[in-house]
């Protein structure tokens, strides 16, 4: 089967290089804010969102009028365009609506692709209307190059190039399942009775980060200072970002390499850490208390480390199974009883009926894994779908 892989890269660049890519980014940044308050008026006016076609079509009367829009490649703003047309179809989606895009703001997530036209020789990167580019060559890259994509990342700029790969039926090495149960005080407690504990990355720099910010508030704005100082911030973002998302990769390589069907919570993220503030006439409980505990799950990456989890296990031939999160930590593993008394204590389960007691978290990852087993048996949707083999390990694996 073909999969498709990104190998990212640091550019070794300089004030020239630097000026062309902020100046192509820029440019992007105006097409899509263009773009979008234009579907954005048409929605209000009642109106259908023009597709991909016909905005490129505009992007020719656009460049007429603003001049600096022929300095840059139009391939780049073309993709600039499919970006924002997959965004709004995802967002105007009834069944599973995404979050509506936002108009972009000069400095955060500059970038820009080039789905052809770019070439690749060792350690260099041929850019259209940039040139030859060095890059730091840190890891072998296979496959055929698909299009890459320009990136800044705080000071530096990185290059990913996103490869298609074809490789064959894959045939996972390993036959067992596992149950996870993701949390706080245990980033994952698994069914065999081991757990990950977290990194919590944010909540390690948190005061660093406070101290720079406060510093970054005092600067007068649109000075050199005030750009060195955001710089600094920035720096401690990236940091935070590159140590968590590191963690993750670890993590869930070695959970996705050990078993071929890996079970989980269907956990929506974004209601378990919306804000608990409300309002003037309906004022929150425990705002302090749930801002502390928002704070703390996002910290986790755990969709990150699902998404992960999904992609990993594909291409080694395994599956994942999302099974609701009701009542896993509240059922007796021992004797099925269902109840919030059994779970007094956030870490300690002791059942009311028949006295079985464990760590919470380790009953709630068994609870999700006999779960997984019946959603198999059953033949009920999973994401993804399940393959031949992956069905015949559910059947073949022991219910803990």
């Amino acid at each position: 089967m073909l999969i498709r892989k990104a190998f990212k890269y640091r550019l070794k660049t300089n004030r020239p290089i630097e000026s062309k890519m902020i100046q192509f980014a820029g440019c992007c940044r105006f097409v899509w804010n263009k773009a979008l308050s234009l579907q954005k008026e048409r929605l209000e006016a009642g109106e259908s969102c023009l597709n991909y076609t016909q905005l490129c079509n505009r992007l020719v009367q656009w460049k007429k009028e603003t001049i600096f829009l022929n300095d840059a490649p139009s391939q780049a703003l073309q993709q600039t365009l499919k970006n924002l047309d997959k965004a709004l179809t995802e967002a105007l989606d009834k069944k599973n609506p995404k979050r509506f895009p936002r108009f972009k703001k000069k400095g955060l997530h500059d970038s820009f692709r080039f789905p052809q036209g770019f070439k690749i020789d060792g350690n260099r990167i041929f850019l259209p209307k940039i040139g030859w580019v060095r890059f730091f060559n840190s890891r072998d890259m296979e496959g055929l190059p698909k299009n890459i994509t320009v990136s800044r990342q705080g000071e530096h700029w990185f290059a990913s190039v996103q490869v298609e790969v074809e490789i064959g039926k894959p045939v996972h090495p390993s036959e067992s399942a596992i149950g996870i149960d993701m949390g706080v005080k245990r980033f994952a407690t698994l069914s065999d009775g081991t757990f990950i504990e977290p990194l919590s990355s944010f909540s390690k720099l948190e005061k660093k980060l406070a101290r720079e910010q406060r510093k970054l508030s005092r600067k007068v704005k649109g000075s050199n200072n005030r750009r060195k100082q955001k710089a600094k911030v920035s720096k401690v973002h990236i940091k935070i970002a590159n140590a968590r998302n590191d963690f993750i990769h670890k993590a869930s390589t070695t959970i996705s390499k050990s078993h071929a069907v890996v079970v989980l919570e269907d956990l929506r993220i974004r209601n378990m850490s919306r804000s608990a503030k409300g309002d003037l006439d309906e004022p929150g409980r425990n705002v302090r208390a749930n801002s502390g505990l928002n704070k703390a799950i996002l910290d986790q990456g755990w969709h990150e480390f699902r998404r992960q989890l999904e992609y990993k296990q594909n291409w080694l031939g395994g599956m994942v199974i999302a099974v609701p999160s009701q009542n896993t930590s509240r059922t007796c593993p021992a004797c099925g009883q269902v109840s919030h008394e059994n779970r007094k204590t956030q870490s300690r389960f002791a059942c009311m009926q028949c006295g079985y007691a464990e760590n919470a978290d380790f009953v709630a990852a068994t609870n999700i894994l006999a779960v997984g087993h019946t959603v198999s048996a059953c033949g009920e949707a999973v994401r993804p779908k399940l393959s031949v083999r992956a069905a015949s390990v559910m059947q073949e694996s022991p219910v803990l």
